[in-house]
């Protein structure tokens, strides 16, 4: 007799199915693999569900928006350090939520890349993604405050920079492809660094 914990996981809902979809259409293919029947097709869904959730493209990268912002939460409240954090602690947390992005989380962070590029040179989803990122910021200037930043707003603000270009420089930079992947020991030294510098008087 199966037991609860022999369960399959709940199938996820369908907005959230077709977020995901969208999500791995763009890291594999950029914004022109993105379509409603390209999402239908791929998340074996009948013809016309995506249109019927999510009316334009415009509505369907939001989505993707805010799903790629609730997979983030949920990999930094996972990763994130006892509290009261210290410095060496809160390091190894980074470090390893790093090396997760940079490994098996790679196409979703690629796949975030490319539709904040789509942002720019869309008014219309400006909000949607400022809103995406407030919460995250949030989280790393809660962290900061308890490891003692004299501003942790601004604190928060260089981190999100610095860690967004750590990981487009892994992942898309011009070195790429021929350079290994950090361990979680080099990542949560260069980590360490940056807290270091961001936590300077």
């Amino acid at each position: 007799m199966s037991t609860p914990d022999d369960a399959p996981p709940p199938a996820p809902d369908r907005r959230t199915l077709i977020a995901d979809t969208a999500i791995g259409l763009v890291a594999a293919g950029g914004l022109r693999s993105l379509t409603h029947r390209a999402v239908d097709g791929a998340a074996a869904l009948p013809a016309g569900s995506t249109s019927y959730y999510f009316r334009t493209r415009t509505a369907l990268i939001g989505a993707c928006y805010r799903r790629l912002a609730e997979l983030d939460l949920h990999d930094l409240d996972g990763d994130a350090p006892p509290v009261p954090p210290d410095r060496d602690t809160a390091a190894r947390a980074l470090g390893g939520l790093l090396h997760r992005w940079l490994t098996e989380g790679r196409e979703r962070q690629l796949a975030r890349f490319e539709l904040s590029l789509e942002a720019a040179r869309n008014p219309e989803l400006e909000p949607e993604l400022h809103r995406a990122g407030l919460h995250a910021r949030a989280r790393a200037a809660a962290l900061l405050a308890a490891l003692g930043a004299p501003r942790p707003q601004e604190a928060a603000e260089l981190v999100a920079a610095w860690t967004d270009g750590l990981l487009y420089d892994r992942l898309a930079g011009s070195l790429a492809r021929s350079r290994p992947v950090p361990d979680p020991a080099e990542l949560t030294a260069t980590v360490r660094r940056m807290l270091d510098a961001v936590l300077a008087p």
